[in-house]
């Protein structure tokens, strides 16, 4: 049997595999579903906007489906109590404009629940619960990684960063923890543009605007194929770091515009290399930086302190380096685990 108009609601914090089966069926049962994002101006909750786009990104191709936004002031989901359900009914109610045939929800509700005394009108339709549960998710989305829809999983993923001067092993070393950890990586961006005029030292202005706004755009990029981690090889820090080194005519504006990505960028570790491994000559790495490697990594280290963030610092051999990373970015997902 099809019916002409459908509801399907719930906050979908987050959004997960059991919530788009439910939304798929409803869909093929209603020549019109409407799927109602509750969301709460006093909780803690994923934003909005970011909960709406999952959802749109998951139905935009049935058809059938709209979003509707049904906001309330109660301050958790237990004190949304039958106070407000009277009236947020009658607001989906006058948002759809038109009777409500059937109202779908999950197993874990009965006869007495808000569904049932708001939507007297419609048949109430059961879907069986199937063990996932947001409130598990939110606890630890990395241990149910298999329950989150590949839409929602970009916002999850924590980004590893690894920083320090030329010659620390850093390229080698994201590609092994990305390895490592069954993910994904980005390179740093500087390394062909800076090759356009056969040396660095020859880099026009606009070639640093490139590399500061394409490592943005790559971390975009990969962030979305990203298994729970995505590991970045430098930002912005270490370009203007380089700006100056190298003497970019127009330090000023790249220096603004590595200053703004900087204050959008958010990093769950970072990993600083100090220079205490051989110095590998690989095209045109500077023997300036070679012949005082200490000083140019303090100066590096000095760059992102001031900007407000915080190191760990990676030493030794390249086998103790892994290792120490690998123990690094272990103990960040442990955090998780720890909350659970």
């Amino acid at each position: 049997m099809q019916y002409n108009v459908g509801m399907y609601g719930g906050s979908f914090n987050p959004l997960h595999m059991g919530h788009v089966d439910c939304i798929i069926q409803a869909a093929n049962m209603c020549r019109e579903l409407y799927i109602v994002l509750s969301t709460g101006g006093n909780r803690d909750e994923i934003d909005m906007r970011v909960r709406y786009r999952w959802i749109y990104q998951l139905t935009a191709h049935i058809g059938n489906v709209k979003i509707i936004v049904l906001e309330d002031d109660a301050p958790s989901k237990e004190d949304y109590t039958e106070e407000y359900w009277d009236r947020d009914a009658q607001k989906v109610k006058d948002q759809i404009g038109k009777p409500i045939d059937i109202v779908f929800c999950g197993s874990d509700y009965d006869e007495n629940s808000f569904w049932n005394k708001c939507y007297p009108d419609s048949e109430i339709y059961f879907f069986q619960r199937n063990g996932i549960s947001s409130t598990e998710i939110r606890k630890n989305p990395y241990k149910h990684w298999d329950w989150l829809p590949n839409v929602v999983r970009p916002y999850y993923v924590k980004k590893v960063l690894l920083m320090g001067g030329e010659s620390t092993g850093k390229s080698t070393l994201t590609i092994n923890l990305a390895n490592r950890f069954n993910t994904n990586y980005i390179d740093e961006a500087g390394r062909d543009i800076s090759e356009r005029s056969g040396t660095d030292m020859m880099m026009l202005s606009e070639d640093f605007t490139e590399i500061l706004l394409q490592h943005k755009l790559n971390e975009i990029k990969a962030i979305s194929s990203s298994n729970k981690i995505l590991f970045e090889d430098t930002d912005t820090l270490v370009t203007q770091f380089f700006m100056g080194f190298l003497n970019d005519p127009e330090i000023a504006k790249n220096k603004a515009l590595s200053d703004a990505i900087d204050a959008i960028n958010e990093y769950d570790l970072i990993l600083f290399l100090e220079p205490d491994v051989e110095f590998v000559q690989d095209g045109d790495r500077s023997e300036v930086i070679r012949d005082n490697r200490e000083k140019y990594s303090n100066e590096i280290k000095k760059l992102i302190r001031d900007h407000g963030k915080q190191f760990v610092t990676i030493s030794g051999s390249y086998q103790e380096r892994y290792e120490k990373a690998v123990s690094a970015v272990e103990e960040l997902m442990k955090k998780e685990d720890m909350n659970d």
